[in-house]
């Protein structure tokens, strides 16, 4: 006897059930910089104003600059980081993840506050400390470029460090004999490509621990050098070790727009060549058949292999792309910052490179605006000595590191590298 079950005697199936998993990470970070920025105010208070010059004398276009009652000002911006603070517990508590236009907005005022404070008395030049931000995060963010790829193919590229400053060593040498110094960059990107290669050996095609094989890279190319500076550069100067330079060059009618002109458009053409390169690397990343294929081989090398594609192909050339971006930005330090080799020039921008890789989750935009973050921290504490900020010097050398800490530690939130990252594949 059969029996005819309605719809209504069917037990409705159980939704899911989703769990927010929130971290607590951001709420105190701002929580910590508010109640520090409190403290430097209220402990070390600041008389007279701080002026914030918005133009440069070459500016067709002049807008006036903007003086602020420095204590004050300070004052309210606790206020308004406060007021954010409490709206990211806010939204923990509802277990919901904290925006990032908030945490954008945070920094922005909360910079704006500091650098009334700590400049008080003194004038800002808002595009000096923008412009020489942007120049200074070339070789990071070149770096980071060439992180980014090593990793989303599944290769972990501790040797960005070494293939920065065997560039930059290229880069003097080749340049000082030609004469060209888009020579000494083309010489910059074949010495980061070699370093590349040898990790690549060693890594891809004999199993070595990528870590490892980068550390070493790194202090066997200080150590080489250091070598061929002391043995052969001091030894001749004039011919191999004074590059030409990179000197800005404005762009035409862009140069001319109010802040964002001399800022992004009168820079070196090293700094061009950075645009286009972040444009390439993302639209190759993401939109073609290779940059699927890189994906692919970083998160399931077996399964990429099983459809057709050569892993270790792949891996070979994608690496060797990664190291001649990276060593791009090693020509940084010899055709646009000094017109010199010195032995350790980079002084470990690679790490920090490697930090605003996963800063920015091993995307390229993000990765980008992670290096930015780190170049103005950098330029910051150059400007903020030479205005006789109350910060301690020792600590404004060190604050580039210190934002690095709290970005990676902090701010990142939830972030996962490419599942293949650092694992060898042995094909069968």
């Amino acid at each position: 006897m059969s029996q005819t079950v309605t719809p209504a005697s069917v037990p409705e199936a159980a939704e899911p059930v989703r769990i927010a998993v929130v971290s607590a990470k951001t709420t105190v970070v701002l929580a910590v910089l508010t109640l520090a920025l409190a403290a430097a105010v209220g402990l070390a208070a600041q008389s007279g104003d701080t002026s914030f010059r918005l133009a440069v004398p070459t500016d067709v276009v002049r807008l006036p600059t903007v003086s602020v009652p420095s204590t004050a000002t300070a004052w309210i911006v606790v206020v308004l980081m406060a007021v954010a603070t409490a709206e990211s517990l806010r939204r923990y508590l509802a277990r919901r993840p904290t925006p990032l236009w908030l945490v954008a907005l945070f920094a922005v005022v909360g910079l704006v506050g500091f650098l009334a404070w700590a400049a008080a008395g003194g004038t800002i030049p808002v595009i000096g400390l923008l412009a020489g931000s942007l120049l200074l995060a070339v070789p990071l963010v070149f770096g980071a470029l060439g992180g980014v790829l090593g990793e989303r193919v599944g290769v972990v590229n501790i040797a960005i460090d070494g293939q920065l400053l065997l560039g930059a060593f290229a880069a003097a040498v080749v340049a000082s004999l030609t004469g060209s110094a888009w020579v000494g960059v083309v010489a910059a990107m074949a010495a980061g490509a070699l370093v590349a290669l040898v990790l690549g050996v060693f890594a891809i095609r004999y199993f070595v621990d990528q870590v490892i094989v980068g550390v070493v890279l790194n202090v066997l190319i200080v150590g080489v050098t250091s070598f061929l500076f002391s043995q052969v550069l001091t030894e001749n100067t004039e011919s191999l070790n004074t590059p030409p330079r990179l000197s800005a060059v404005a762009v035409p009618l862009l140069g001319d727009i109010p802040v964002v002109g001399p800022i992004l458009f009168r820079q070196s053409p090293l700094v061009y060549l950075l645009y286009m390169t972040v444009a390439v690397v993302t639209y190759a990343l993401y939109r073609t058949k290779w940059g699927l294929r890189v994906r692919a081989v970083g998160e399931h090398p077996k399964a990429a292999d099983t459809v057709g594609i050569d892993v270790i192909r792949t891996r070979f050339t994608t690496i060797l792309i990664a190291g001649a971006v990276a060593g791009a930005g090693g020509a940084f330090y010899t055709l646009v910052s000094v017109p010199a080799f010195n032995r350790e020039m980079t002084g470990g921008a690679g790490y920090i490179a490697l930090a605003a890789v996963i800063f920015g989750k091993w995307d390229p935009i993000r990765s980008t605006l992670a290096a930015l973050l780190f170049g103005f921290a950098s330029n910051l504490q150059g400007v903020l000595s030479v205005l006789g900020s109350p910060v301690p010097s020792q600590f404004m050398l060190m604050l580039p590191y210190v934002v690095t800490i709290f970005a990676v530690a902090g701010l990142v939130g939830r972030s996962r590298p490419p599942a293949a990252a650092g694992l060898p594949y042995r094909k069968g």
